[in-house]
């Protein structure tokens, strides 16, 4: 019966069902109910050990993110012969994916392929920008190619599953990891969310070019207390609601085939522990039907979090919570069986996690063909091609933010008599490439200095200092950084090429892995010696400008009074020297707008736009008692939305279509946006609302649309929103999401500090 039954799951595949549009609805019914039927078959004849090893996610390579495993290499072998793991991570080539597939397809009982999962964050061999760089593109069709892109790379080495998009919602630019995110904002993090989605799964994940996605970490990760990663979270239900949950209920509703679970507890429960969160919220609210892996180890490490006795404990704990895989936490394989067979965990729980993760093997084809993801010729031809590397330049100088540019600094002329390239970053090859690489090549990234060199005319001199060091020691993604802070001894070369020089550009910021994961810091400066290496320069060359590049918001504000041209170009990837020259000498009409606040100090921190007014907003003639600082403003260095351009935007006319609307009807917002300067550029026209009475206290403005819109010089554009009941709902007192009936009011510009607004009414 066993073999019949088996040769009706592998040689029925699921591409048997037509592709058709015109019967697309009808065949993605019988290829749901397919899939279902072949899991319900291939359930009911496993054993629960075999159940218990679906649940299982060994590393396969010692890059890892936490603690080495216990389970020498021999070891894990065996168990994938015996049908123990039901993934692995860390095999990053045809050739090894191959390997261990050929052992469980060989000598397992089942025959149930193995998934690979790889932490595909911003590119595989291509690299892209760091994720935060790429949402100040504002660019989601931008953003889906490069993760398509990473994708098509990555399945070309034997990758199936990308531990990717992170979708945190972060607004303490102390956390390493907000490199790795959206910002601050859960709308615009949700659009993010679901075009990454989009690009990494595309139409069908039965393509082979297309890896299923991971959305992480569920949830609150980003608020962790602080800023130090891994650390305790404390936030309301109607924080956790309205500002974290967003992005990873759109990446449900988009399809998202997985999610990872959080290190951090949520008001005293772990988050891979945690019922409400995972099997509550997520698979029940929600109806998802993908499966949850947990984090590095993170279901052992409720013993640590003191939520569970034992690995036995945890697992108990993590099970009837919902998470689905044990990502080599020892956990689920120590005691899972043994639960089970005394009463504490019902075996149905276990039959639910293995359904979800075969569910998702099944959509990505594995069942039909266990190495379609082996494949030597795609994986000498797919990845590093030209074609990649066009399409990360294009996308990094769209994620370029002009901060600044004071008497029009920039754009510079490409025949400018003299240009001074300065800074510990000017001729870094490998910090462009950012943290969280996947398998990049150290140093390969075109460099700042090389950029502009091909950029200008030959007649140009180009002199280069280093001016001081970032680092002290040899770049390590596992160990900590020994980062200068105190030599200068640089500065003088450096200020004697600046003397000479018609123009200065300035390349400073953090170096590659200062951000990422275990990347916190209580200081979010420039080093004391970047400094004093801009302060030394900026005396005897003012015209000077500023290239940041950083994984984070930084403080800057001395340099943000001085510096007449700043330029945000995060970590651009693999063609980031090119991409900032084409924006420094025109090539390319800088568009980016910023995901995020910069603050003016650290004390500022948490800092966002969308905060609250509190009952004491405003200064009363000069009195003391109002909410601020009595050192510093309250308002952002650069706030979110905040991005300029080669030319000049007006924006004229808003418009709304009717004063009020009920349940059910909808009104229009239009705006009038002319190029009124001399250049082609870019705008992200964004549209904000307040909610002014609420049954909880609102934000001061909520980002609520976006257009990305494109004029030539002089001409202009009506640009149009709707807004419904959907658009002002909200996690309300009730305890639920709705529209509440009452007074609004909408901004419509290029920031999150414009102030052209018009008022409307919503009656239920």
């Amino acid at each position: 019966m066993f073999t019949i039954l088996m040769g009706i799951l592998l040689l029925n595949p699921l591409n048997s069902f037509s592709q058709d549009s015109t019967k697309s609805n009808t065949l993605e019914m019988n290829k749901k109910d397919s899939i279902e039927s072949k899991i319900d078959s291939l359930i009911s004849i496993m054993t629960l050990k075999e159940k218990i090893g679906q649940l299982v996610l060994y590393n396969g390579s010692w890059d890892v993110t936490g603690p080495p495993s216990d389970v020498g290499n021999k070891e894990k072998f065996e168990k994938l012969k015996n049908g123990g793991v039901g993934a692995m991570l860390n095999v990053t080539s045809v050739a090894g994916t191959k390997e261990l597939q050929s052992a469980v397809m060989k000598h397992s009982r089942l025959k149930i392929p193995l998934l690979f999962g790889y932490d595909v964050i911003h590119g595989y061999k291509t690299i892209f920008p760091i994720p935060l760089g790429e949402s100040a593109s504002w660019d989601l069709e931008a953003i889906k190619k490069s993760s398509a892109i990473a994708a098509k790379e990555a399945t070309a080495s034997g990758i199936n599953w990308t531990f990717a998009p992170m979708v945190d919602i972060s607004r303490d630019a102390r956390w390493g990891r907000i490199m790795e995110g959206a910002g601050e904002d859960p709308f615009l993090g949700a659009k993010i969310a679901v075009a990454r989605i989009q690009g990494f799964q595309g139409d069908d994940l039965a393509d082979n070019t297309s890896l299923a996605a991971c959305a992480k970490h569920f949830a609150a990760y980003g608020f962790a207390e602080g800023g130090r990663d891994y650390n305790t979270v404390s936030i309301g239900e109607y924080e956790l609601h309205n500002t974290i949950l967003p992005p990873f209920k759109a990446a449900a509703k988009a399809g998202v085939a997985t999610m990872m679970s959080a290190f951090n507890e949520v008001d005293g429960i772990p988050a891979t522990g945690h019922k409400e969160l995972q099997r509550d919220i997520l698979k029940d609210a929600w109806n998802w039907d993908g499966f949850i892996v947990s984090d590095w180890a993170s279901i052992s490490e409720m013993i640590f979090h003191g939520y569970a006795e034992d690995k036995i404990h945890a697992a108990e704990r993590a099970i009837i919570a919902g998470n689905d895989m044990d990502m080599e936490g020892r956990a689920y394989e120590a005691g899972l069986e043994k639960l089970v067979k005394e009463g504490k965990v019902d075996e149905k729980l276990i039959d639910d996690a293995a359904r979800r993760i075969l569910k998702i093997k099944y959509d990505l084809g594995l069942f039909d063909d266990p190495y379609r993801y082996s494949d030597e010729t795609r994986e000498k031809n797919e990845i590093y091609t030209k074609e990649n590397l066009e399409a990360s330049r294009d996308v990094a100088r769209k994620s370029i933010v002009l901060l600044k540019n004071d008497k029009d600094i920039l754009p510079l002329k490409k025949d400018v008599k003299s240009i001074a390239v300065i800074g510990p970053l000017a001729n870094d090859k490998d910090t462009p490439i950012g943290s969280w690489r996947a398998m990049a090549t150290a140093n390969s990234a075109v460099s700042l200095l090389e950029g502009i060199k091909t950029a200008v005319n030959k007649s140009v001199k180009i002199s280069h200092a280093q001016g001081v060091a970032l680092g002290t020691g040899e770049r390590n993604f596992i160990k900590e950084l020994a980062i200068n802070r105190e030599d200068t001894k640089g500065i003088t070369e450096a200020v004697n090429i600046a003397k000479n020089a018609e123009v200065v550009i300035l390349a400073i910021g953090e170096e590659a892995f200062q951000s990422g994961e275990g990347r916190s810091q209580v200081g979010i400066e420039l080093t004391i010696p970047q400094q004093k290496l801009f302060e030394a320069v900026w005396e005897v060359n003012k015209n000077i400008v500023v290239v940041l590049m950083n994984g984070r918001p930084l403080a800057i504000t001395n340099i943000a009074e001085k510096a007449p041209g700043i330029v945000e170009t995060w970590h651009l990837g693999s063609e980031s020297g090119n991409a900032i020259a084409d924006v420094l000498f025109g090539d390319y009409n800088p568009s980016g707008k910023l995901p995020v606040s910069f603050p003016r100090d650290v004390g500022q921190i948490p800092i966002y736009y969308n905060a609250k007014n509190t009952g004491r907003p405003s200064n009363a003639e000069g009195l003391v008692f109002w909410s601020h600082y009595t050192d510093e403003k309250n308002e952002a260095l650069f706030p979110f939305g905040h991005g300029l351009s080669y030319t000049t935007f007006q924006y004229k006319s808003l418009k709304i279509s009717a004063p009020s609307f009920s349940s059910g009807g909808e009104i229009t917002v239009s705006v009038t946006v002319t190029n009124t300067g001399k250049r082609k550029g870019k705008e992200v026209v964004q549209l904000y609302i307040r909610d002014l009475i609420g049954s909880l206290t609102r934000p001061i403005k909520e980002l609520k649309g976006f257009e990305l819109i494109e004029l030539e010089p002089g001409k202009s554009k009506t640009v149009s929103f709707i807004i419904n009941e959907e658009t002002i709902q909200f996690y309300t007192a009730d305890k639920k999401w709705e529209a509440e009936q009452g007074d609004f009011k909408v901004f419509v510009g290029g920031s999150s500090i414009t102030e052209l607004g018009v008022g409307f009414s919503f009656n239920k």
